[in-house]
């Protein structure tokens, strides 16, 4: 990465469908001089709590609050080392406000780092939160999910299309806080390029959108208006949890301005792999003297013939050996040569038709349930929407249609949560009202 070019992003946390308050934390801390960037990178965390109410709140607040400080203070020698202080830090503050308060006990969180450095990307996770990488038409995960699901994979007795229990996806094998101790899992560096996305969420996003969704919506939409589209889906197909989710994109842009008033982004330095004079002179005299060799047998002179193919046999064989140790040691070396980080999944992220249709199908439910229960919308806005949406799809303009879409289904969305909350305020009256009944009633017969 360099300097010169900027990363922008995107947040949103949201309480879901179905929950009573939100225990997702997320927080960007984006480098703000060139030092600081040079020696640490630019932090995007997620953290998802568990432990009930205010007891996840507090575990996921603690570990975005916790690994920032920690991780900008560090004094490691290399930023995998930094990440990993800082997640083992925050897992032990959490640990610590746990075994002081019995309701806390046992409290914890997943939690997911993101560091774009000058290295490339480095994660750091512990939980079923994800790293995703979208990179032209491809979704990669960079997280291996410590749930009992991928666990049982890792051990062969399921594979990646079984179904164990559908429990199973959300039990939990490692989190930050229950323990004294955990074992976080750092990856990378992975390379980054100019135009690479990542995305970090909470699974209240990934438990009702798949890596191929995701991967569109990231893909073809302008950051902001991707993670608004990512968590309105999420939420019109149950929003069963919280929903956090937080898009950075390397910008293919170079900065127009000064270093150190904008923010960086990955370039790629071509590595060199060719042999080199010295590795090309010693190929060419081990073939020399197997050449030897063989003159030496064709002219039945076995024993000499015999003992110098055999030594530049053995000679070509640790020749070999050597320059591709030196290769794979100079790969270790080269930024550009973190192509071997590891990935655990890969999907298209291209744009499909039955996923367009399915957008629309969404949209078109929304809108009958809308107008049957004179939800308060921006008919007008929402019809322009519409109706660019469908010029867009007559002249397959794919990335303008789920544009148009998404606007369109974000404003019945916000006409569907105003209901809700006029719903809510009316029970909560009529309850008042009741009990303000009952007890004038039994004033009454006092």
């Amino acid at each position: 990465m360099r300097w010169e070019q900027k990363v922008q992003y995107a947040t949103i946390s949201d309480i879901g469908m179905r929950r009573k308050n939100n225990q997702d934390s997320a927080t960007v801390q984006l480098c703000g001089d060139h030092e600081t960037w040079n020696q640490y990178g630019h932090l995007f965390i997620v953290a998802d709590g568990m432990g009930g109410h205010a007891v996840g709140e507090l575990a996921s607040k603690i570990a975005v609050d916790t690994i920032p400080l920690t991780f900008f203070k560090s004094r490691a020698d290399d930023t995998q080392k930094a990440l990993l202080e800082a997640i083992e830090n925050s897992n032990a503050a959490i640990n610590e406000r746990g075994s002081q308060n019995e309701d806390f006990k046992r409290m914890g969180t997943t939690c997911v780092a993101l560091v774009l450095s000058p290295h490339g990307a480095i994660t750091g996770h512990v939980g079923d939160s994800r790293i995703y990488r979208i990179r032209e038409d491809r979704i990669e995960q960079l997280t291996f999910d410590h749930s009992l699901h991928w666990e049982l994979q890792r051990a062969g007795r399921l594979k990646p299309g079984d179904v164990f229990l559908p429990e199973a996806k959300h039990v939990i094998t490692r989190s930050l806080g229950p323990e004294p101790s955990v074992k976080v899992d750092i990856n990378g560096p992975h390379p980054v390029l100019p135009g690479d996305r990542f995305v970090l969420c909470s699974d209240g996003l990934t438990g009702h959108v798949k890596d191929p969704e995701i991967g569109m919506i990231v893909r073809e939409l302008p950051i902001e208006e991707s993670s608004r589209l990512l968590v309105n889906l999420a939420n019109l197909r149950g929003g069963s949890d919280n929903i956090t989710v937080v898009v950075a994109e390397a910008s293919k842009e170079a900065a127009t301005t000064e270093p150190g008033t904008e923010t960086p982004v990955a370039v790629r330095r071509k590595s060199s792999s060719g042999m080199g004079p010295f590795w090309t002179l010693a190929f060419w005299v081990t073939v020399v003297v197997l050449g030897i060799g063989g003159i030496l047998l064709v002219t039945e002179r076995f024993v000499a013939g015999g003992i110098v193919t055999g030594l530049g046999a053995v000679s070509f064989f640790v020749l070999i050996w050597q320059w591709l140790a030196k290769r794979e040691s100079a790969a270790a070396r080269d930024s550009d040569a973190t192509v071997h980080a590891q990935t655990y999944t890969m999907s298209s992220a291209r744009t499909t038709k039955e996923f367009m249709a399915g957008l629309a199908k969404i949209e078109r439910e929304l809108h009958r349930i809308g107008n049957e229960e004179s939800w308060e919308i921006d008919w007008p806005s929402h019809a322009n929407s519409i109706k660019a949406a469908r010029a867009a799809l007559d002249k397959k303009q794919t990335r303008r249609a789920m544009s148009e879409m998404g606007k369109a289904i974000d404003i019945l969305v916000v006409g569907l949560h105003a209901h809700r909350k006029r719903i809510r305020s009316t029970h909560i009256s009529s309850q008042t009202g009741s009990t303000d009944a009952m007890r004038k009633n039994d004033d009454s017969h006092g």
